[in-house]
């Protein structure tokens, strides 16, 4: 014989037979209550014991979908994210008279039956066929929590919804099922508890703490009887009753279960009449969901946040498993996001790139030595109105980024360091003319590049021969095609990988030598995690956003960390060092130097100023400013950026002040150390006397043929001109005047754009 519960009711056994008993006797009474259309006059019973006993015996309870918070990384809220706002509370959480509320309305005979009530099947069906439709339900609170089991299940997925959903006679059999099952394992207290806990009461609320706060902003706990009276009721229609948007409705409803709390003896028809005359007394706050809501800007780095986690497979085996696990939520995450540098990146951009201007910048900051990512900001704000965008411009197009962002002479570091790494000496030369076409063949990883691509520098007085270290701070762009051909591209592809240098689109690095002009596409975290190798000395480690994760019950979670690995040598990180140094002390990032602390970086300026970059490093913070037009549109030509106007933007033009901005702010209080560096020596600067020519008083020269004054230097024909000093057979007329450049240093003047030692000419000398 079959034994009774703790919550009292039948067994199993018993509650099978008088269910299959009153199906049959009544013509499929719990039909005629689910499907009006078909109604309780005449429907045959189509459930048998056979049929009943084929559903499986066990319901599978998936977790509770509950909100989850990302936290700084010094333990402040970013932001609340959820696929349904829902935080499980215990019983003793949850105000007596919310457990009372509920009863009354939804199941007053909840203690006295099982997971059917009998009684109660009857009466509906007596009062559905005197109305003629469907005006009272039968369904227990065990019954209508099996029910939110199956829409829990079925996440956001519609169709499933639907199924769980459905009105058909199949569902309820297996509801009704479970139901004695849950009744049986559970008991009425746990099983008031999930009720609760999974019960939607509208206005994205789920479960009663939820609920509670989102139109009382006080915990369940402490609700007052009007108040659990409200949210009792919103449980039949959430939208109708909704108390925001028609509260005398949601009144009159509130009311009805106060009434009812009085009849079933829970409170006295006084405590009832008295709450009855109360205002709702809304305190509403309103839903705050998602990365739209982060504080600091740092929307975008929230959303990256759910990229890194969905993407990794340290978070579930497959795709789907780790969305389902995101939407579950319920987890407290702890990312390496420093607020600090977090507002001061975002200061930077309000103060000189606008969200309504035709270009906009991003910013990201990287710790060198563990890979966290500190700051991660742009112009445009998270969001879908007018000048906002969804579209991460730090991060690579996998990562909810674009297909990146030609990074221009931000790339030649790297092309530097593969020289280096191959043994070409930092005192390097090359003629490094103004224009020049690519020396052709150039060896690639797959064989060799031809073609009859042309290059150019900035302006037509920069014209060597230059050394690595000038060349580098004036940024010359055929001195780095001279370079890129002479050790091939392979090197410096290979490095690039090395250094976590990708293109943003996922596809390959292309092998052609403009690679090293930063033709390939790359995202601003990209390009601020190599920089973070040199400052490293020469150790790269990949990025991180996540420092721990907590989840549902206070389990800590397993969170993928950062792999170190070195990319190259600590001699060549110095030897960039020393170059990269020179670019922000005396070359063309002056504007975005640091004061007080060693600083390093370099600016780069896309073909038709598409793009500006600066990207630029101290021994403990790296970071990456890109400006321009994601659609590649407009260039940055008579163009205002932040209320100022420009006739050309440069890399340390704009990007530079917002690097220098950003950074100070970061780092403000933060140790100074010093960048370790080694001496070069640039061979242009102290080349030795060629062998002086006679000086005329008309500026004119004979060039002297002192030897061969730098034997590293390669020059085309062509470029050099006669002994006489004229020019007229190439660019440079004679070592010391003529022609278009002559002498050494040119300070005083000559005939071309260099003049003579002793400035007899009648040009005005220049430095390149």
């Amino acid at each position: 014989m079959g034994t009774k519960r703790s919550g009292g009711g039948l067994s199993t056994t018993q509650q099978v037979a008088k269910f299959i008993g009153v199906s049959t006797l009544a013509g499929a009474v719990l039909a005629g209550l689910a499907l009006p259309a078909v109604g309780a006059l005449g429907l045959a019973a189509k459930g048998t014991v056979e049929e009943f006993d084929e559903i499986p015996a066990n319901l599978k309870t998936p977790p509770l979908s509950e909100r989850t918070t990302i936290l700084d990384a010094a333990g402040g809220e970013i932001a609340k994210v959820y696929s349904r706002d829902r935080t499980v509370v215990p019983l003793k959480d949850i105000s007596p008279y919310m457990q009372q509320a509920i009863i009354a309305i939804e199941d007053a005979r909840f203690y006295e039956h099982g997971a059917i009530d009998l009684k109660g099947v009857l009466r509906a069906l007596n009062k559905n066929a005197q109305d003629g439709g469907v005006s009272e339900g039968a369904s227990t609170l065990t019954q209508q929590y099996v029910k939110n089991v199956f829409v829990e299940e079925a996440g956001d997925d519609a169709e499933k919804v639907a199924e769980a959903t459905e009105q058909t006679i199949g569902r309820k059999i297996r509801e009704l099922k479970y139901a004695i099952q849950v009744e049986k394992e559970l008991g009425k207290k746990r099983i008031l508890q999930n009720y609760l806990n999974i019960t939607f009461f509208g206005q994205q609320a789920y479960g009663v703490e939820a609920a509670s706060q989102r139109f009382f902003s006080k915990r369940a706990k402490d609700l007052k009887l009007q108040e659990a009276a409200l949210l009792a009721g919103l449980v039949q229609s959430p939208s109708r009753y909704d108390p925001v948007n028609d509260p005398e409705e949601a009144k009159t409803r509130r009311n009805i279960v106060l009434q009812r709390m009085a009849e079933v003896k829970n409170i006295s028809q006084a405590e009832a009449d008295r709450a009855k005359k109360l205002p709702l007394g809304l305190k509403v706050s309103r839903p705050k969901n998602g990365c739209i809501t982060a504080v600091e800007g740092a929307g975008f780095f929230c959303d990256y946040v759910r990229k890194v986690f969905v993407n990794d497979p340290a978070f579930g085996k497959t795709r789907e498993e780790r969305v389902q696990r995101w939407n579950q939520g319920g987890m407290t995450i702890r990312t390496t996001l420093d607020p600090q540098a977090q507002r001061s990146v975002q200061k930077a951009i309000a103060d000189q790139v606008y969200a309504e201007d035709d270009v906009a910048t991003a910013v990201t900051l990287v710790e060198p030595g563990t890979g966290k990512i500190r700051a991660m900001g742009q112009s445009r704000p998270y969001g879908f109105q007018e000048n906002q965008t969804q579209i991460n411009l730090s991060v690579d197009e996998a990562m909810g980024g674009g297909k990146g962002y030609q990074p221009g002479s931000t790339f030649k570091p790297i092309v530097a360091a593969a020289a280096l790494e191959r043994g070409v000496k930092p005192t390097k030369s090359y003629s490094s003319p103004y224009k020049m076409r690519y020396p052709s063949p150039v060896q690639t990883c797959e064989g060799s590049w031809r073609g009859t691509d042309t290059t150019q520098n900035e302006n037509s007085s920069e014209v060597g021969p230059y050394g690595m270290q000038e060349a580098t701070a004036k940024s010359v762009n055929t001195y780095y095609v001279q370079l890129i051909s002479d050790i091939g591209v392979c090197p410096v592809t290979t490095l690039a990988h090395r250094m976590g240098v990708d293109r943003a689109d996922g596809q390959k690095m292309e092998q052609v030598p403009s690679i090293t002009l930063g033709t390939q596409e790359m995202s601003p975290l990209t390009m601020a995690n190599a920089y973070a190798t040199f400052a490293n000395e020469g150790v790269h480690c990949t990025p991180v956003a996540i420092e721990s994760i907590t989840g549902p019950g206070g389990k800590k979670l397993k969170v993928p960390q950062t792999s170190c690995e070195r990319a190259m040598s600590k001699k060549t990180a110095s030897t960039i060092n020393t170059l990269l140094k020179g670019v922000v002390e005396d070359g063309t990032g002056k504007k975005a130097g640091l004061s007080g602390r060693d600083s390093a970086g370099k600016t780069g300026t896309t073909d038709f100023r598409y793009a500006a970059w600066f990207v630029g490093y101290t021994p403990n913070m790296a970071g990456a400013v890109w400006v321009g037009d994601p659609e590649h549109k407009r260039k940055m030509i008579d163009i205002s950026i932040g209320g100022r106007p420009y006739d050309k933007v440069f890399g340390g033009e704009v990007p530079g002040p917002i690097w220098r901005q950003a950074m100070a702010g970061a780092l403000e209080g933060k140790p100074a150390p010093k960048l370790p560096t080694v001496k070069v020596k640039d061979p242009v600067k102290k080349r030795p006397d060629p062998g002086r020519g006679d000086d005329k008083p008309s500026g004119r020269a004979h060039g002297g043929t002192g030897g061969d004054p730098w034997p590293d230097v390669t020059i085309p024909p062509g470029l050099i001109g006669g002994d006489d000093g004229t020019g007229d057979a190439g660019a440079i007329g004679g070592w010391d005047v003529g022609g278009d450049l002559g002498g050494d240093f040119g300070d005083l003047g000559g005939v071309g754009d260099l003049g003579g030692r002793n400035g007899n000419g009648n040009g005005n000398g220049r430095r390149p």
